[in-house]
């Protein structure tokens, strides 16, 4: 506690330097002769003075930020490559942004994605989420597709709240939009390089520019590697796990025959082979969220197997034809995957059963090791969509949606305490799920000050699915597969009205809604039998229905200060009806599928970006994101592993939920950029100090004294520049005060949990041609 007080006294003491200058400047003249002075200087110096125009694809035609009537936060250039040092996935990006938290069970796999606080903690392998991810305007449905690498990106955008218009199922919360570097009329070569911590290994590139006349390519890789650097003491090996290795490539190609059609085509692929997410029991103080005394962070006990591997390729193909009075836009995309991750799900080594000194750390009641794969994954989707291409007046956009995703899930349990680990359960599920949607857009001018956007979508979902359990663990054999069917229409719309009051002030009312379809969850590899009902133990098949949202909005998008301040704000308020839950674990160790009657948040956030002089950069987010579950019957499986509940039980013993907020949903998540340089145009020598911070927050829908945490994390870049900041080496750092955060836990018998990842220090190459 008394670091992170002297840290954010550090960060004080820069920013009174930072402002300095202008402060001092003031003294000696007016506000505007100061301000005047300094940009006329600075511009006849060649600096940047002023926040830039920043184009996002929020509804799905480029516009400046600053009107779109739409809470989104953009990051790019030097703030994502800050980000991105030190070889992260895309949970890099949690807590970086208002509103957004990733977090993961699997890893570097399977990220799941909040925002607002609303999200997903399903663990299974056709979990649904309810927010979306876009790359390259083609949705990453599947939660394994979604850990995809992030590199060579123009840039980043999370539209908060429901985009159940433009971007249909699935959508409540919000989307996390990639854009990824195109093609150029240009030659364009970029290449970044660094070694650090543990053997850390980040290599990624591009080159790109015209073939011909009328052709342009763009061909970018990535490689990543990290050694393995935690000790397995029950094996008594060194170095046994931790490591890594992922690879990954995107090839374009743009075809512009003419001036009124152009082709864009993009080929990716990526595998990742290492460690699966290390689980650690017993870390977690009883009655409180503290680490236990004596815990290391390089350092587990566990008698399971632990590997993971994961191998996707897809593809996109984008077609525009300009009629003139409007745009014909195709895009196609399709995914494919095969994955299988295996973890010791018990965290540590024997079993209680087996008596004193044959099992730990701590108290280990039954072994559990476990594995999910899927052997074959198979997206397809394909939009069409019309769009007018008025500068002024109405503007209309229309279009046609189709989905369709075939996916097989194998699920293993091992033999733990046998020789060998041997397999001695298995599962397997298949889920095809198909949708299709009809959308339509109208914005228009009503005159020089207000502006109406109204839109509407009609989309339909539809599941099939089965699951079988062929090897039994310990319960009676199926007679035949069990089925499911899901079939569902929804009708989503929004409507936003903005009131330019000046060139550099927008004022925007939005009121939407989103539907997340309907979802079906059949992990049967622990469930004892099939009677159903609300008893989690025999619930083994459970399916969720539709969640419908509707909020309300308003938000101010605003340029000040000489274009050097850019300051937006939001207020929001939503009512989700029928939201769905999982309940993940607890003593029965199984996952079901709930709909709460009601869920209710309401919040503030803020995007700060802020040029005080030529050679500084800051830009800083907040939120404050509170929600309440709304259902006084709701219940859930508390923890099996001796955790203190908080909430009242009833008869059954099971935890009412009423009222907690949601899990992974803090209420206040707070981070910032601070970049100096001491040459504004060569760059010369920088520093870049980055934070994200967030406050506690429950991992499991029951609330407890121990699975909770918040987090502090810092970041540092130092190094210089030259050649017009073409080439640039530097000093990194991540979590450069070795914070130990739990980022999640298991609870089904004991209290284990899952950590950040510890300091990693480095050094990193970047040339840019």
């Amino acid at each position: 506690m008394f670091l992170r007080k002297c840290v954010v006294s550090l960060i004080g003491i820069a920013l009174i330097f930072g402002l300095a200058p202008a402060f001092v400047m003031a003294q000696e003249m007016t506000a505007e002769e100061a301000a005047a002075a300094e940009i006329k200087a600075a511009k006849e110096a060649g600096y940047q003075v002023s926040v830039g125009e920043i184009v996002v694809t929020a509804q799905k035609r480029e516009q400046n930020l600053q009107e779109v009537p739409v809470a989104v936060s953009a990051l790019s250039g030097e703030d994502l490559q800050v980000l991105t040092s030190g070889a992260p996935d895309v949970r890099a990006l949690s807590a970086r942004v208002p509103s957004l938290i990733i977090e993961s069970s699997f890893g570097r796999a399977f990220p799941r994605f909040y925002i607002r606080g609303l999200g997903n903690t399903d663990f299974d392998l056709n979990a649904s989420q309810p927010v979306s991810m876009i790359v390259d305007e083609v949705v990453m449905e599947n939660p394994v597709v979604k850990g995809m690498p992030i590199w060579d990106m123009e840039r980043v955008e999370v539209l908060r709240g429901p985009q159940g218009t433009l971007f249909g199922r699935n959508t409540p919360a919000g989307i996390v939009k990639f854009e990824s570097k195109k093609p150029t009329r240009e030659f364009d070569a970029d290449f970044r390089a660094s070694y650090g911590t543990f053997n850390t290994v980040d290599i990624n590139g591009a080159v790109g520019g015209p073939l011909s006349d009328t052709v342009s390519y763009r061909a970018s890789g990535l490689y990543q590697s990290r050694s393995d650097w935690v000790d397995n003491g029950y094996t008594e090996k060194k170095n046994e796990l931790g490591g890594y290795e992922t690879t990954a490539y995107r090839l374009q190609l743009l075809w512009e025959p003419s001036e009124n059609f152009d082709a864009l085509f993009n080929l990716h692929g990526w595998d990742v082979d290492g460690t699966a997410r290390l689980f650690r029991a017993n870390i977690i103080t009883p009655g409180d969220n503290e680490l236990v005394s004596g815990f290391e962070q390089d350092q587990v006990y566990l008698d399971g197997l632990n590997s993971q591997d994961i191998s996707a390729m897809g593809g996109v193909m984008k077609l525009n034809w300009d009629f003139g009075g409007a745009t014909l836009t195709s895009v196609t995309g399709f995914e494919t995957l095969d994955m299988y991750s295996r973890g010791d799900i018990d965290g540590g080594f024997g079993a209680a059963f087996l008596g004193e000194g044959n099992y730990g750390p701590g108290f280990i009641p039954f072994p559990s090791e476990s594995a999910g794969s899927i052997p074959d994954l198979d997206q397809f989707t394909q939009e069409f969509r019309l769009a007018s291409n008025n500068s002024s007046g109405l503007n209309w956009l229309a279009g046609l949606f189709y989905f369709n995703e075939e996916v097989m899930i194998d699920n293993f349990s091992y033999d733990t305490l046998a020789p060998g680990n041997p397999q001695n359960g298995y599962s397997n599920q298949w889920q095809e799920t198909t949708a299709y949607a009809l959308f339509g857009s109208l914005d228009f001018r009503i005159n020089e000050l207000w502006n109406l956007i109204a839109g509407l979508r009609f989309s339909h979902d539809e599941k099939d699915f089965w699951v079988d359990r062929p090897q039994p663990l310990f319960q009676p054999p199926l007679v035949a597969p069990i089925t499911e069917q899901t079939d569902e229409d929804f009708t989503s719309w929004d409507l936003s009205l903005t009131y330019k009051a000046n060139p550099n002030l927008n004022w925007y009312g939005r009121i939407a809604t989103s539907f997340r379809a309907p979802s079906i969850q059949g992990r049967i590899m622990f469930c004892a039998d099939f009677e159903g009902g609300t008893n989690p133990a025999t619930n083994c098949v459970t399916t969720a229905d539709t969640e419908e949202i509707l909020s309300m909005e308003i938000g101010m998008k605003s340029i000040l200060a000489d274009n050097r301040l850019r300051l937006n704000l939001s207020a929001y308020i939503f009512e989700l009806d029928g939201q769905q839950l999982t309940a993940v674990g607890g003593e029965f160790n199984t996952a079901t599928l709930l709909n709460a009657d009601k869920t209710e948040g309401y919040g503030l956030e803020a995007d700060i970006e802020y040029i005080p002089t030529a050679n500084w950069l800051m830009t800083f987010g907040m939120s404050f994101n509170p929600t309440k579950i709304v259902d006084k019957d709701l219940t859930v499986a508390p923890c099996g592993g001796g955790c203190t509940v908080t909430d009242p039980l009833d008869a059954n013993g099971l935890a009412l939920i009423n009222g907690n907020p949601l899990p992974h949903a803090p209420e206040l998540i707070f981070n910032g950029i601070i970049n100096f340089r001491s040459d504004p145009v060569e760059k010369g020598f920088f520093g870049v100090l980055d934070w994200a911070y967030y406050s506690e927050k429950n991992f499991f829908l029951y609330e407890s004294e121990e699975f909770q945490s918040d987090s502090l994390e810092f970041g540092l870049r130092l190094g210089y520049a030259w050649s017009q900041a073409k080439y640039e080496v530097a000093l990194f750092g991540r979590n450069i005060f070795d914070e130990e955060i739990v980022r999640g836990g298991i609870d089904f018998n004991n209290l284990t949990g899952m950590m950040n990842d510890p300091r990693t220090i480095g050094i990193e190459f970047v040339g840019r041609f």
